[in-house]
């Protein structure tokens, strides 16, 4: 496997409300940032992450293009999900050999639109779809499968706002109050707070990596499983795409001082915990979301690839030894992508 690295990355400070940015203005300064902190201009690949129901357009990524610059000529792909999947496919894209670089970038603006009803439109539209349930309705089929501890669940929010409040890029939330339920068993705050944003990543390989960065985030393992997306073919209180995606990338072989987990919905932090092996053998010094996680800002289509990023920064820094990212998709844990990354 050759060596693969991230060597920069950049984040938006995320905003609840439309402040009036196009897509290309909201990632122009993101694209810019990695830039400089690389001191790379031009990338052997770009691919970027979006989804066209939240920009209310088709092909939505080509006009973003703006923000990269299509002259010289770029070798260009897109995935239609959370960047977190842009950055797999440039990893296997770098694989190749043939190019040493890889700008990584995802982009949001549900401020735009209806989230629940967006989010409904992405469901299977033959099993799923026609039953008109919403991404918070299915969550709370989960917590009410898995069980839930409130004062467990209340404890998570309350940490992940207080981090976020620490962390400039995340949104300003309070500690959590009140007793009304979005969807039972699942309270407003228990549900990750939407907001516009976006991020890039930069990879890089071999000797380029260490020239362009003191101390690279090596991607060590990287691996995405999914799950059925019929639920009544699943174990709901549990997410076997996520245990076995942090097998195959080799997240338990030793201590992870940081994990990065693209929790929407508080329940799910306990779940992954189990899945990913943080309550194993060597959890005892593991630091979930210090950054907040998307329960303090879920720039949506974005969110994934800021795990890895914060992840990635924290080996980058010093701060951190060996990381792991983890993204998600899809109703209930479906889809989850796990990236081991090691200074």
């Amino acid at each position: 496997m050759r060596e693969v690295a991230v060597v920069a990355f950049a984040q938006t400070r995320h905003s609840a409300v439309d402040e009036g940015l196009s897509e290309p203005e909201l990632i122009l300064p993101v694209i810019e940032e990695v830039r400089r902190a690389s001191g790379l201009r031009t990338f052997g690949f770009t691919c970027s992450g979006s989804c066209d129901y939240l920009a209310g357009a088709p092909f939505s990524f080509v006009s973003a293009l703006d923000a990269v610059g299509a002259w010289p000529p770029i070798s260009e792909s897109h995935v239609e999900m959370d960047a977190a999947w842009a950055l797999y496919e440039a990893w296997v894209r770098l694989q190749h050999g043939d190019v040493d670089s890889a700008l990584v970038y995802g982009f949001g603006k549900p401020s735009q639109g209806d989230l629940h009803q967006i989010m409904t439109l992405q469901l299977d539209p033959y099993y799923l779809a026609p039953l008109g349930l919403d991404h918070v309705s299915y969550a709370a089929l989960q917590a009410s499968a898995r069980g839930t501890d409130r004062a467990e669940l209340d404890e998570i929010v309350r940490r992940s706002r207080a981090a976020g409040r620490a962390n400039p890029y995340a949104l300003d939330l309070p500690d959590p109050e009140g007793d009304a339920f979005e969807v039972e068993p699942l309270r407003p705050y228990d549900v990750a707070a939407p907001a516009d944003g976006a991020a890039a990543v930069v990879l890089a390989a071999g000797d380029l990596a260490r020239s362009v960065c003191e101390r690279p985030a090596w991607i060590t393992g990287i691996a995405h499983c999914m799950d059925s997306h019929y639920l009544g073919m699943r174990d709901l209180a549990r997410s076997a795409s996520a245990a076995e995606a942090a097998r195959a990338a080799g997240a338990g072989k030793a201590q992870v001082d940081v994990a990065e987990l693209h929790v929407r919905f508080s329940h799910e932090e306990p779940i992954l915990r189990e899945a990913l092996g943080l309550d194993g053998a060597f959890s005892a010094a593991t630091e979930v979301n210090p950054s907040g996680g998307p329960l303090a800002a879920d720039p949506v289509m974005a969110t994934g690839l800021i795990r890895i990023g914060e992840a990635a920064r924290r080996v980058i820094d010093g701060t951190a030894d060996r990381a792991l990212g983890h993204a998600a998709s899809g109703p209930c844990l479906q889809h989850n992508l796990v990236a081991v990354l090691e200074g």
